[in-house]
């Protein structure tokens, strides 16, 4: 999750449906994306990297996303931009600043780099969770 869940966030999500399906975890992981206060449309910048790396966000929307949701999750990764304090969703849920750089308005080698780093973390956190069942 993030604040305007049109960048960081877009790119982790396609990463942990790649993930979810090369893993065969459809049926146990479920992904949820949004922000506190989502824009009208995927960042540009993050489009073009995306398709470099063989995703198509251009039809993505940004979403909300409710405490409520937020709460029904096992573990929440948030982008560094995020004012989502544990409390608010209590102990249980696994939360996770990754303090990310925003990719909004960046050049196109940052935005890569922003990519990249997301990839590795995601993938890290599948490997935390494949390895804590």
């Amino acid at each position: 999750m993030c604040v305007q869940n049109a960048g960081r966030s877009q790119m982790s999500t396609a990463f942990a449906e790649r993930e979810r399906e090369q893993r065969g975890l459809e049926d146990r992981v479920e992904i949820l994306t949004g922000g506190t206060h989502p824009a009208d449309h995927v960042h540009d910048e993050v489009i073009e990297v995306m398709n470099e790396a063989g995703f198509d966000l251009s039809d993505q929307t940004p979403r909300e996303i409710s405490l409520e949701e937020l709460r029904s999750c096992d573990y929440v990764a948030t982008m560094g931009c995020s004012t989502l304090d544990v409390g608010d969703v209590g102990d249980e849920v696994d939360v996770r600043d990754w303090a990310l750089e925003d990719p909004d308005g960046q050049d196109l080698d940052r935005v890569r780099e922003i990519r990249d780093d997301i990839e590795q973390r995601v993938k890290s956190l599948f490997d935390e969770i494949s390895t804590a069942e």
